[in-house]
């Protein structure tokens, strides 16, 4: 039994609708959000160019201190220069602004979640459990959403880059891809109704901890454990599989660079960073699909609650 004063997570989202919802807060602070979010993209454009033009500096100083031919490498190194110090400049605004940002839409959230929960005379452990989802949120926008741009730019970005040194690189690339999609919206099927299940637990959480005994608590945590456990099992074997599928552009890449005698130093070190970029990228799509599968069924059940 729920005591007098609470109510179950789906009801309470039902008359909570204030800057609750994910859509909410961000119409409510969409300025402040971009503003953040340019400085994410001048930070992933620069990095996903600048392999490119050190490259280019790269053969310019081979011709110039080995081949001693009469070759300006000062132009090349300023423009690399520039560019990386672009990836510089977006990386720490980003960081400047995101911890103000972030801080003063969770400040304004979590009050109105809470000065609205007061006024309706819910229990402080229904106020709690309502702060908490509104960090849910917020750490959403904060960590993930910058995760989720970097792992399009990268993708992307890198296979568009390969598309200029070799189409047969970036065409097995995007070739890899579509098992890639494939295996996260499988995984993202089986996730959601663990996210649920974890979701449908967190709101009784500080209940139990303000009224139930040592056992109950215990019991609590425990029942947790399985879920938790099976998304992570579900995580392992989206890694595994993503993995072993990109093990096949290396091989790849090895017998097309056997093939082609004009890669130079600085084409070739460019070629295998964006191949590293797109599978460092990779490592983010189990932990940002549980994330954005969370979020989304967090939206899913305020939005229908509300109905």
């Amino acid at each position: 039994m729920i005591p007098k004063g609470t109510t179950s997570f789906g009801n309470f989202a039902a008359e909570l609708q204030a800057a609750m919802t994910i859509d909410d807060i961000v119409k409510k602070f969409k300025y402040s959000i971009l503003l953040v979010l340019s400085f994410v993209i001048l930070e992933n454009v620069a990095w996903i160019i600048e392999p490119t033009f050190f490259g280019k500096l790269l053969d310019a100083l081979i011709e110039k201190f080995y081949d001693k031919e009469k070759v300006n490498y000062i132009l090349p190194l300023l423009v690399w220069a520039f560019i990386y110090l672009l990836n510089v400049a977006g990386g720490t605004l980003h960081r400047l602004f995101s911890g103000k940002v972030y801080a003063k839409i969770y400040a304004d959230t979590a009050t109105n979640v809470i000065n609205y929960s007061r006024k309706k005379g819910f229990a402080t452990s229904t106020i709690f459990a309502r702060a908490d989802l509104a960090k849910e949120y917020i750490v959403f926008l904060k960590e993930r959403l910058p995760e989720v741009i970097w792992q399009i730019s990268a993708t992307w970005g890198a296979i568009i880059a390969l598309f200029f040194y070799d189409w047969r690189i970036a065409a097995l690339a995007v070739v890899v891809i579509v098992p890639i999609g494939v295996i996260n919206n499988i995984y993202r099927k089986n996730v959601v109704t663990l996210q649920r299940n974890l979701h449908d637990k967190r709101e009784d959480q500080y209940r139990v901890i303000e009224t139930g005994s040592p056992e109950t608590i215990r019991e609590y945590f425990y029942n947790m454990v399985q879920p938790q456990s099976k998304i992570a099992k579900w995580s392992s074997i989206d890694y595994l599989i993503i993995k072993v599928l990109l093990m096949f552009i290396f091989v790849g890449v090895l017998f097309i660079a056997v093939d082609v005698d004009e890669f130079s130093t600085g084409k070739t070190y460019a070629i295998v960073s964006y191949i590293w970029t797109f599978i460092a990228s990779t490592d983010y799509i189990p932990g940002l699909m549980e994330s954005i599968t969370a979020v989304r069924e967090l939206n899913t059940r305020l939005k229908e609650e509300a109905l």
